[in-house]
């Protein structure tokens, strides 16, 4: 089978986990063929080079969302001169008019006529992409820039846009050219998107918008997968730049618009969480195509830091300092204030408690994340003055501050094992990575109660309400001073997180999931022909010769039976949720 891995930031730019889970998948299916279509980001993107990949990634091909467009996208060929050009300006105009009618709304629109104008509009452009050349071109031209005001000007469109000023027009008209680069791309040909058996876009949102073309181009099947959700990234990110209220509007609609589309399109949408799930439904997945797949984590990591706390709950051993540990990528959506408040209730109850945050290394371009970090080393400052036993020993603060691959934390199974209890303090989250990890670590968990974090802990660890110092401070609290009961926790959350998010199970699901796609959306091709010009045996499924479902007949009732959806629970496990 071959293979096509449609990524946006990720595969094989990203080193974190947004690249680890794409790679172990890649290498968990070697009998298989990969391509990979990767979607740069910004400059970042790439400036950390590729990863490694192995030897059956066929093909790498990438496009960047960032910077000017390419030179030859610019000045695109175009036979038969003036009148060809006038020809192929109209055709634009036309798509391009129906796209962004579907993005600014207005009266006489519902949401169902949106998003058919929308698709309308989306593969029109690619069409004239396809016939006449790029469209950067034409989207940074002043004919796009018109059709885009007079569609924000229209009757009943929100007042929002309805005020928007030439400076925004510009910023969406720039933005969307960058986020319809996909269009242009040289890759929806029979040697290219119309050679694979099905495309993986791995991320969706943009990821999804080659798939959607290679359907449409080629009748290549299409799986979506998301362990975040990708429209709500998008939102927030756009109000992280300080985007303008109208521009965040009509950005905005594009990710929501693409993603029910995609949804739609998708022979397959693989959810990485119920909370995803939820998400994906109410922007128009469809639940008969969804099949529930948890990312698969490396165990191997943690299994001398799983070992070492099931020896330890056997035979306990006294703790001189009762810790908590705290892992994670400094972000404000970690909400490490809150947790320092909590640890300032927790040590009036527990005077000779530590708190250890360890994190991972910043990059020297996060300004953001650095800025964070200072203030929340000012605040425990303030909070927890140095302390020394006596008047002869050296102060010393109970919450410390370590990078990981520090000598306290070398690994990262390390920083997990340091405390008797791990701690999760978000306001906001997609899938808990870390807190999975600590699971497989086999340490008891307190966490608060955002995206996934309740269906991933599944009773093995204490859950309380987001921005509640006062509530996380007592789950501690509880644990700290009942070590038994942490123990139990601790054993029973690494049982279910090597159950359920190991690499094994993950790669499962999606070979399965696959294979299901592949027998019932089998790419009609034209059989390869010998010397003597018939078609060699065995170059195309017998699927790809029916011309169409078989019609029941009284002689054989069993064809009359409806198929099982994609997503349903396969006899090799793996059912969706």
């Amino acid at each position: 089978m071959r293979i096509a891995l449609l990524t946006e930031g990720g595969y094989p730019y990203a080193r974190g986990e947004g690249g680890a889970w794409c790679d172990r998948l890649v290498r968990g299916l070697a009998h298989h063929e990969f391509d990979v279509y990767a979607l740069s980001r910004s400059p970042r993107t790439e400036a950390g080079g590729r990863v490694e990949v192995p030897s059956h990634v066929r093909r790498f091909r990438a496009e960047r969302l960032w910077g000017e467009p390419p030179a030859a996208a610019l000045a695109p060929t175009c036979g038969g001169g003036r009148a060809a050009r006038r020809a192929r300006r109209a055709d634009f105009l036309t798509h391009y008019r129906d796209l962004v009618a579907a993005l600014a709304g207005g009266a006489g629109l519902g949401s169902a006529d949106r998003a058919d104008r929308f698709a309308s509009g989306l593969y029109g452009l690619a069409e004239v992409a396809v016939e006449h050349g790029g469209l950067p071109d034409l989207l940074r031209g002043e004919d796009a820039l018109a059709a885009l005001e007079s569609a924000c000007r229209a009757p009943g469109v929100r007042p929002v846009l309805g005020d928007i000023v030439v400076t925004e027009l510009l910023a969406v008209a720039e933005l969307l050219e960058r986020q319809l680069r996909p269009l242009s791309a040289p890759w929806y040909g029979s040697s290219e998107l119309g050679a694979v058996d099905v495309c993986h876009a791995v991320s969706g949102g943009p990821a999804a918008l080659p798939g959607l073309l290679a359907k449409r181009f080629c009748g290549t099947p299409l799986i979506v997968t998301e362990y975040t959700v990708r429209v709500r990234e998008a939102l927030l990110g756009n109000r992280a730049a300080g985007l303008a209220g109208a521009v965040r509007v009509v950005l905005g609609d594009y990710h929501r618009l693409l993603a029910g589309e995609s949804y739609r399109q998708a022979a397959l949408v693989t959810p990485g969480s119920t909370h995803v799930r939820r998400w994906q439904e109410r922007c128009g997945a469809p639940r008969d195509r969804m099949r529930t797949i948890y990312p698969g984590i490396d165990a191997a990591r943690f299994a001398l830091a799983g070992e070492a706390a099931e020896a330890e709950a056997t035979a306990p051993a006294a703790h001189a300092d009762p810790t908590l540990a705290w892992v994670g990528r400094i972000d404000p959506a970690k909400d490490l204030i809150a947790l320092l408040h909590a640890f300032r209730a927790i040590r009036a109850d527990e005077p000779r408690a530590r708190l250890r945050i360890f994190y991972l290394r910043l990059r020297a371009a996060d300004e953001r994340a650095a800025s964070y970090l200072g203030h929340c080393r000012t605040l425990a400052a303030q909070l927890f003055p140095y302390e020394a036993a006596d008047a002869n020993a050296v102060g010393e603060s109970p919450v410390s501050f370590e990078e990981i691959g520090s000598p306290g934390a070398p690994e990262l199974a390390d920083a997990y094992a340091a405390g008797d209890v791990v701690v999760l303090s978000s306001s906001a989250e997609g899938f808990p990575l870390s807190l999975v990890e600590a699971m497989f670590c086999g340490r008891p968990t307190v966490s608060t109660d955002v995206g996934a974090v309740r269906e991933v802990i599944g009773g093995t660890g204490l859950v309380v309400p987001p921005r509640n110092p006062k509530a996380l401070a007592d789950a501690v609290v509880d644990l700290l001073r009942g070590p038994e009961r942490a123990s139990r926790l601790g054993a029973a959350a690494r049982e279910r997180a090597l159950a359920l998010f190991t690499v094994t199970r993950c790669v499962d699901a999606f070979r399965e999931s696959y294979l299901d796609v592949v027998a019932h959306h089998p790419v009609r091709r034209e059989p390869l022909l010998d010397a003597a010009g018939d078609p060699r045996p065995f170059t195309a499924p017998a699927e790809s010769h029916v011309p169409a479902r078989l019609a029941p007949t009284p002689a054989h009732p069993a064809w009359s039976r409806t198929p099982e959806p994609v997503g349903a629970p396969s006899a090799s496990g793996g059912s969706p949720s």
